[in-house]
């Protein structure tokens, strides 16, 4: 499988840009790649918690999808094995919905005499990404008041899969 491009390519927000053209063939993006986010919520859901803790962004970003399911997956491992599956609610905040494409570059002997290079390219769409600014709630933990602070270090925990620095809210409901 090819290697993922460095954060640092899509590391910017920029205003998405989406191929305008006479002809109908041309004018859009061929297909969405599918999400990696397994699920958006989980825990016990249907119970009401009495605090929340947010893992909020202190950076604009872009966000790929398959980090914010690293995150996930190391937050909800931390919470069940200490609470079980019904000590917790977690929500995904941020939604992964723009499209990265990439204009892939040849490789190879001799690659260099059919490389066209990236002009007027628009590239292939391969992942998506969500967009968060500063101030932006990326996940949320309701939680009992005695495992506070336990939330605030699972999330502290899943902020360093993410290629920005990230602040720790925690309030009562």
């Amino acid at each position: 499988m090819a290697k993922l491009r460095g954060a640092q390519a899509y590391r910017r927000i920029k205003r998405a840009y989406t191929r305008k053209s006479k002809y109908k063939k041309k004018s859009f993006v061929k297909g969405v790649p599918g999400s990696k986010i397994v699920s958006f919520d989980s825990g016990n859901l249907s119970k009401k918690f009495p605090f929340q803790v947010d893992l909020v962004a202190k950076k604009e970003v872009n966000l790929r999808h398959n980090a914010i399911e690293a995150a996930r997956q190391s937050t909800i491992r931390h919470l069940s094995a200490k609470l079980g599956k019904q000590g917790y609610a977690f929500k995904i905040r941020a939604f992964p919905h723009h499209i990265m494409r990439e204009h892939p570059i040849a490789g190879g002997a001799g690659a260099d005499r059919f490389q066209q290079g990236m002009k007027k390219s628009f590239g292939k769409p391969y992942g998506l990404s969500a967009h968060v600014k500063p101030g932006k709630v990326i996940f949320t933990i309701f939680i009992d008041e005695a495992e506070v602070i336990f939330a605030g270090e699972v999330l502290k925990k899943a902020s360093h899969k993410f290629p920005i620095a990230c602040s720790i809210q925690s309030q009562k409901l």
